[in-house]
């Protein structure tokens, strides 16, 4: 029995854990897990982990490969987070660094980091058990199934916790930043699994969005990266400048400019193709807006405070690098709308 790996549900900001009442049949709340998104197939002989991009992930995870063919009771096809918890001070928190390490070439350092630092899987939906297809099922019936699936199941295997609690989600807000969560997730408890939808709620710590590196400018020093230049998806499928990373240590800037080697855009003669960035009103006409072009396929997430038209409005923060991620997956849509209100209200 082989299951097919579907696009992974997804979720919209919102800027605080939402009201039940407002969703018809109301809404189920979990942690948010910091990790890799990863839909797990399992049917009986082989596992196959994909990612929220359509990216394999099964050869840098042996151990997760192994632990589910020896504890899923029956072929399945999951959804959950693939998380790499350490150990510091006497307590167990997420490690965003040691899990992104995961993502190597080399089998032999795969191999070693599975050791060193075995990930572990959180479940949190089920889309397919048997030869049953489970997505058309509201998600109250697809959770009854998961925790009758995994509930109980040893480590590495994991059920996330649920609430359909707002108060108590709103505590989990606050009090599981420190265990290294990511926020709370809101999902319509009567709705069907929707492959590539943003039917879910996500509340965050922080505004944050998956950004596609463009190109880089030359530090004004005239050596190392000065900016990255970086770029979302429109729903017409082309790329857009939505602004820039900058803030980078001397020594980052030259590592910066020798790790982006490989995706720079050349010519049939090897040079370095230049693109012609936006120039600020503020800029000299004499000042260089050019910039090295790269191939869009390198992901990073940044911090942001405001969208502007198309664009972030002031320069945003590097948060991490997403080698999990595809680069077509980062749209606007991800990003936080906020409300629009009347200036008159405010100086009223």
């Amino acid at each position: 029995m082989a299951y097919e790996i579907p696009a992974p549900m997804l979720a919209k900001s919102v800027p605080g854990v939402p009201d039940p009442a407002g969703t018809p049949g109301g809404l189920a709340f979990e942690p948010k897990w910091d990790g890799f998104r990863a839909l797990v197939a399992w049917d009986g002989e082989r596992v196959e982990i994909g990612s929220r991009g359509a990216k394999p992930l099964t050869r840098y995870f042996p151990e997760l490969v192994d632990a589910f063919a020896r504890l899923l009771p029956e072929p399945c096809l999951l959804d959950g987070e693939i998380v790499v918890p350490v150990e510091r001070d006497g307590r167990r928190r997420l490690d965003w660094e040691s899990l992104s390490q995961r993502i190597h070439p080399a089998a032999s350092r795969v191999a070693l980091l599975a050791e060193q630092t075995p990930a572990m899987f959180i479940a949190f939906d089920l889309l397919a058990r048997g030869g049953r297809d489970l997505q058309p099922e509201p998600f109250r019936v697809r959770r009854a199934e998961l925790e009758d699936l995994v509930g109980g199941m040893p480590h590495p295997i994991s059920l996330t916790r649920t609430t359909t609690d707002a108060e108590l989600a709103r505590r989990w807000l606050a009090e599981f930043e420190g265990a290294g969560l990511d926020g709370v997730v809101a999902k319509p408890l009567d709705e069907p699994y929707a492959p590539g939808r943003r039917t879910m709620f996500k509340v965050k710590h922080a505004r944050t969005a998956d950004v596609v590196a463009l190109g880089y400018r030359i530090h004004k020093s005239g050596t190392g990266l000065g900016s990255l230049l970086v770029g979302l998806y429109g729903r017409d499928g082309t790329l857009h400048s939505v602004g820039g990373v900058a803030a980078w240590s001397n020594r980052r800037r030259l590592e910066l400019v020798d790790e982006l080697e490989p995706l720079v855009e050349r010519d049939a003669e090897g040079e370095a193709l230049r693109g012609e960035g936006e120039r600020s009103r503020f800029q000299s006409a004499r000042a260089d807006s050019s910039f090295v072009a790269l191939r869009p396929e390198r992901v990073l997430e940044v911090r942001y405070d405001q969208l502007e038209g198309r664009r972030f409005r002031h320069t945003v923060q590097f948060e991490r690098w997403r080698p999990d991620r595809d680069p077509r997956s980062c749209t606007y849509e991800q990003l936080e709308t906020v409300a629009a209100y009347d200036l008159a209200d405010v100086l009223a």
